[in-house]
C-alpha cells in the first residue's frame, strides 16, 4: 500500500492467514468461558443486577457477546445475512438462566467454530456485509470486529467485577496460552 494511502479494508495491511484466524477464535472462546465460569459461580443477584452497562447485567452482556459472535461468524461470513432477521426473532437467542444460556452457547459455538476451521487465505479476504453496518470489509475484518467487540464488553464485566469487589479471570494472551506448570517431582 502506498504511503498515506487508505486501506480499502479495515485489515488489509493484516493478511491474517487460516492459522492466525483459528488461533484468534480459540483465544476469544478461550477467554469467554473462563469469564462464563467466573460468572456462573456468582449469585444469580449479582450477575442479573442491573450495571448501567451497556447490555445492563453481567449475563447479558454474556449473550450480546454470543449474539455478535452468531450474527457475524454463524450468518454474515458464510452468506447466510438474509436469514439473520428470522434468527434474531427466535427465542433461544434470549436466554433468561444459565441453563438457557449453556444451550444457546454451545449452539453458537459449535456453528461459528465449524466457519472459522474451514475457512482459507482467499475466504479470509473475501468481502462481507451485514445489513447494520455500512462500508467494505472483509472475513478476517469480522473475524477481528467479534475480537475487539468480545474485548470491550468484557472490559465493562471487568468494571462491574471491581464495583463489587469481586476478581476478573485473567484473561491475557500469554495466560490463556500458558501450559500449566507441573509440580516438580520429588526424589
Amino acid at each position: 500500500m502506498k504511503r498515506g494511502s487508505r486501506p480499502k479494508s479495515a485489515t488489509e495491511a493484516l493478511l491474517l492467514s487460516p492459522r492466525d484466524a483459528r488461533a484468534i477464535f480459540t483465544y476469544n472462546r478461550a477467554v469467554f468461558d473462563r469469564f462464563v465460569r467466573r460468572l456462573s459461580r456468582l449469585p444469580w443477584k449479582t450477575v442479573s443486577a442491573e450495571r448501567q452497562t451497556g447490555h445492563h447485567t453481567l449475563f447479558e452482556t454474556l449473550v450480546h457477546i454470543l449474539h455478535v459472535q452468531e450474527a457475524w461468524l454463524a450468518y454474515i461470513v458464510p452468506g447466510r445475512g438474509k436469514e439473520l432477521s428470522t434468527r434474531f426473532r427466535e427465542a433461544d437467542r434470549r436466554p433468561t438462566t444459565w441453563r438457557g444460556f449453556r444451550t444457546y452457547s454451545d449452539r453458537v459455538w459449535s456453528e461459528t467454530e465449524a466457519v472459522v476451521r474451514s475457512l482459507s487465505a482467499r475466504d479470509l479476504r473475501r468481502t462481507v456485509k451485514a445489513p447494520w453496518m455500512p462500508g467494505r470489509y472483509t472475513v478476517a475484518d469480522a473475524l477481528l470486529q467479534t475480537t475487539v467487540e468480545e474485548a470491550h464488553h468484557l472490559g465493562e464485566v471487568i468494571g462491574a467485577l471491581w464495583q463489587e469487589d469481586l476478581a476478573s479471570p485473567a484473561m491475557t494472551w500469554i495466560e490463556v496460552h500458558r501450559t500449566p506448570s507441573r509440580s516438580p517431582r520429588r526424589p
